[in-house]
């Protein structure tokens, strides 16, 4: 499956953005995304241009958009994925633009000029994902497997085989307990 730079950092910016959600960590956890500097970092980190100043209103969308983007990570079918990903487009008001700003070779953004970082997140990431549903390959949109986590990600591997958000945190620590279990059976 072929993804391009700015495909892929849409829907690493989708999946960073799911993940600030509460009900992505282990019940009662925090919100990720609890006030302007935690959103003006995300915008940081993510390298998202062309926003100007943030205030409670974007937080606010963000937030929205958070909720609707999960709707499409837990959408039961592909019918129901692009209902959900063509309103979200849709209301992002999208204006397809070639591009190749800040170094970067020509790419696509979706967002119109001057689009709020919500209207930004929406066009772009919605269409990242319109695009792993186009290719058939929705089954990639995924949710950690590890009992205390529901981490959102997307399985890019060749054989689509990846089961936890991050195998150096949520694979090893299940790897390592199932191994001590092994061990203490072995031992008694």
């Amino acid at each position: 499956m072929l993804i391009t730079h700015d495909t892929r950092c849409a829907l690493d910016a989708v999946v960073d953005l799911l993940n600030t959600a509460p009900e992505g960590e282990a019940p009662g956890a925090p919100d990720a995304l609890p006030g302007l500097p935690a959103l003006e970092e995300f915008v940081r980190r993510h390298n998202i241009s062309d926003v100007g100043i943030l205030g409670e209103a974007d937080l606010r969308a963000v937030r929205e958009l958070r909720s609707r983007l999960a709707g499409v990570f837990a959408a039961r079918d592909d019918r129901e994925a692009a209902e959900l990903l063509n309103a979200l487009v849709a209301s992002a008001g999208t204006t397809p633009q070639l591009t190749d700003h800040d170094g970067y070779n020509w790419h696509v953004h979706y967002f119109a000029p001057g689009a709020s970082v919500a209207d930004h997140l929406a066009a772009d990431g919605g269409m990242a994902l319109a695009f792993i549903v186009v290719a058939g390959e929705r089954e990639r949109l995924r949710h950690c497997e590890a009992p205390d986590c529901r981490h959102a990600f997307v399985d890019l591997s060749r054989n689509r085989s990846r089961r936890y958000c991050d195998s150096r945190t949520c694979g090893n620590r299940l790897h390592v307990a199932a191994y001590r279990a092994r061990q203490r059976d072995a031992a008694g």
